[in-house]
Order: C-alpha cells, then sequence, then structure tokens
C-alpha cells in the first residue's frame, strides 16, 4: 500500500516537473500563461495560455515507456471529450474569453529531460 503511493507521488512530481517544464518553453515560444491546473467538475485543463488572439487549452503529457503508444497516444478520444467539455465549461465561466478563437493543443515528452514536442491545433472541439 505504502509503495504504490510513493509511486503516485513520483508520477505526480514527475508531472508537476513536466508542466512546469512544458510551460516555460511554450512561453519562450511566445504564448502567455492565464491559468494553470485549472478544474472544474468536469475535468482538469494543465494550461490554459494565450497565442496571439487565440485562446490554447493545452494538455502535457509525460510517458516514460512506449508500451501504450507513448505519450501523444495517450490523448485518447475519451481524454479528448474531457478536455472539451472542460474547456466549454472555462468559456461559459470566464466570459472575457467566451468569444476568443480557441485551439486545443497537445505538449508530449518522453522523458523529463526532453525537449517537448509540440501539437497545435492537436484536435478539435464542437
Amino acid at each position: 500500500m505504502a509503495t504504490q503511493w510513493l509511486r503516485r507521488q513520483q508520477s505526480r512530481q514527475q508531472g508537476n516537473k513536466a508542466e512546469q517544464q512544458a510551460c516555460r518553453w511554450l512561453e519562450c515560444q511566445g504564448l502567455i500563461l492565464i491559468a494553470r491546473n485549472w478544474h472544474c467538475r468536469l475535468g482538469e485543463i494543465d494550461l490554459i495560455m494565450q497565442h496571439g488572439t487565440t485562446l490554447v487549452f493545452v494538455e502535457v503529457r509525460l510517458r516514460s515507456q512506449n508500451a501504450f503508444g507513448g505519450a501523444l497516444a495517450s490523448v485518447d478520444q475519451h481524454k479528448q471529450r474531457r478536455l472539451v467539455a472542460a474547456a466549454n465549461h472555462f468559456l461559459a465561466h470566464h466570459p472575457r474569453w467566451a468569444n476568443s478563437n480557441c485551439r486545443f493543443d497537445v505538449v508530449a515528452m518522453e522523458n523529463p529531460n526532453q525537449t517537448p514536442s509540440w501539437i497545435e491545433n492537436a484536435f478539435y472541439g464542437e
């Protein structure tokens, strides 16, 4: 039981480190951070950023093993639907952004020391 807890803690720490790295990297690409780890009852959005006039919902994925397709493959249709629902909730509760152009990006890393792979418009929401 303690071993499972320790593994989850280590995984969370690695995930937080990956999100920080992705955020810094995206800021170097010209994006501006709006919110980090934004939660609602429908899910969580890792990073919400502004890129010019576009509001960008970013999913950060770190996968050290490719047994199930790696970091990019882990953003499956189920995850995409949850992200779209959470983004719609964000827009409904933040009128300032309600009429913004929006997109969904994925930042994937196979290990924390790797330069992130940034996939702009990784998928589309309705």
